[in-house]
């Protein structure tokens, strides 16, 4: 039985998709969010794929059935960047965000400033170390990053984006020597992402005190705002156990809005 089949003959109330992210065509993971959706059934999803293509679409969906479409775990996994920037800054208006979002091209960029590795030698060490897929193409070449700036675009500013209006540039011609340089003045390089007039990610020169300026796998987001300012969050971003809690948190939170409550126990 395949996982359409199930969705179309099992009766439930939430279906929680985590399909490996294919960005080429989003599947099967946007097969099954759609035909989700169109049963009526809340819908959790790790997968950024489906996301990155068609959110603005699967929004609308999820809209016009009445049913909930959430995806904490896509961005920042445990760390909830985006519950933070849809909840918590209720009231402000968020004007730009940057942030480290990929903790495997950081980890391979800490290696290359701090232990003097090379791009190939430090994602070596990523991948033994379990940071890094066999085959880390969606990290080291920015794609990654991308998804989930797709997702926060929409998500929290209401832009209407897909990966395609996203300028991306990874890390795979960093040199050591040009990380190097930058340790020696006091700076380091991180590939960062930011959603500003237009959306991108590129390798970039950050002062070493800069909140961004995060070493190894953690993430790092910074959230500029008309009226409470510029806010950072720093976390891991990824981990199975994290990206279990955010299905988690988003289980309990259509369980709550189900039930009418804002807090406290379900």
């Amino acid at each position: 039985m395949s996982g359409l089949d199930v969705i179309e003959e099992v009766e439930a109330d939430t279906v929680v998709e985590a399909t490996p992210t294919r960005i080429v065509d989003g599947e099967p993971g946007l097969s099954h969010i759609k035909a989700a959706l169109r049963r009526k059934m809340h819908v959790i999803t790790t997968n950024k794929g489906p996301l990155a293509i068609a959110l603005p679409a699967l929004m609308e969906l999820a809209d016009y059935k009445n049913v909930a479409l959430r995806f904490s775990g896509t961005v920042g996994a445990g760390t909830a960047i985006l519950d933070f920037g849809k909840k918590c800054l209720l009231g402000d208006r968020i004007l730009s965000i940057r942030g480290i979002l990929n903790g495997t091209t950081n980890y391979i960029l800490t290696r290359m400033g701090e232990g003097g590795a090379t791009m190939e030698e430090a994602l070596k060490e990523a991948q033994l170390a379990g940071y890094a897929e066999a085959d880390p193409t969606y990290d080291i070449e920015g794609i990654d990053t991308a998804c989930k700036l797709v997702i926060m675009a929409n998500w929290l500013m209401g832009r209407d984006v897909t990966i395609n209006d996203v300028n991306i540039r990874g890390i795979t011609e960093v040199t050591q020597s040009e990380v190097a340089e930058a340790k020696g003045k006091g700076c380091e390089v991180k590939l960062i992402g930011a959603i500003e007039e237009k959306i991108w990610v590129r390798p970039t020169v950050i002062e070493g005190n800069h909140p961004l300026a995060v070493d190894g796998t953690l993430n790092a987001v910074s959230f500029k705002t008309e009226y409470a300012g510029e806010i950072t969050m720093v976390g891991k971003g990824a981990g199975g156990t994290e990206t279990a809690g955010a299905v988690l948190r988003d289980l309990i939170d259509i369980r709550r809005s189900a039930l009418g409550l804002q807090g406290g126990r379900v």
